[in-house]
């Protein structure tokens, strides 16, 4: 099916911000800030209308648009931190998309952006690192180079603490992802537990259905024999009584033959 007009603008304003977010430069970025906002603020309306549109893309494909409009979303409010550990870890949490928005990209324009600003985060972080060791020691720019170059100890204690942030940061991730695990295995138990429980309760249900179909077939049968014996006590009553009643009428023949009227 082809895409809508709506679709087609959707793309080009995609691709649009997602080439501004890819800019390199500081002031660019810090230029084109507001405006990108915009962009994508625009972008979340024009989703919502592809959503509610009659010519609407795939769901695959709506998903994959719904993903690259929250990365560029999280990567803006990670832009507006001050802080460039707080920058790293938000931009770790960033999932770009899957798919190129435009025929002509090799490779997801929003992945290339993100691993732009990963590396850019942590180039802060380096600096920021550095900046503070060399302010503590209170050395001025010739004298940290020319010490860098004679003694790269202090170099290699600043990579040192950017490693341990780091490993802070992936510890931290690594918790969270094993809480999650966690959290997942207790709700599979808590499933296979009620579904124990559930075919337990319908077994149980099988069985008294069953026990209650046996019951009734014995009682059917029972009320069979009943009414027969009902039958034959009926029958024998009554050919008890028609003995009685002609032993009865024979009696009084016999009386009224053997004993005349007296005149």
């Amino acid at each position: 099916m082809a895409a809508s007009r709506l679709e087609i603008n959707f793309v080009r304003l995609l691709a649009e911000c997602e080439s501004r977010a890819g800019q390199n430069g500081e002031e660019d970025r810090q230029k084109e800030g507001w405006r990108l906002e915009q962009y994508v603020a625009a972008l979340e309306e024009m989703l919502v209308a592809l959503r509610k549109s009659a010519s609407k893309p795939s769901p695959e494909l709506l998903t994959d648009y719904t993903r690259k409009v929250d990365f560029l979303k999280g990567l803006i409010e990670a832009e507006k931190l001050s802080s460039p550990t707080e920058k790293a870890l938000a931009n770790q949490f960033l999932a770009p998309g899957r798919t190129p928005t435009i025929s002509t990209e090799r490779m997801p324009a929003s992945k290339t952006v993100h691993m732009q600003s990963k590396a850019r985060c942590t180039g802060e972080m380096r600096s920021e690192l550095l900046g503070s060791a060399a302010a503590g020691a209170g050395l001025s720019e010739t004298e940290l180079r020319h010490r860098s170059r004679s003694v790269p100890v202090d170099e290699h204690q600043s990579a040192a603490e950017l490693d341990a942030v780091l490993q802070h940061h992936r510890s931290v991730q690594e918790k969270l992802a094993e809480d999650m695990l966690n959290l997942a295995r207790n709700l599979k138990n808590n499933t296979l537990a009620a579904q124990n429980i559930i075919k337990q309760d319908n077994q149980t249900l099988t069985q008294s259905m069953r026990q209650a179909d046996i019951n009734f077939e014995k009682l059917k049968l029972e009320s069979e024999r009943l009414e027969q014996h009902a039958k034959k006590s009926v029958n024998w009553f009554f050919w008890l009584m028609l003995i009685l009643v002609s032993f009865t009428f024979i009696s009084m023949i016999l009386f009224i033959r053997l004993f005349p009227r007296l005149r």
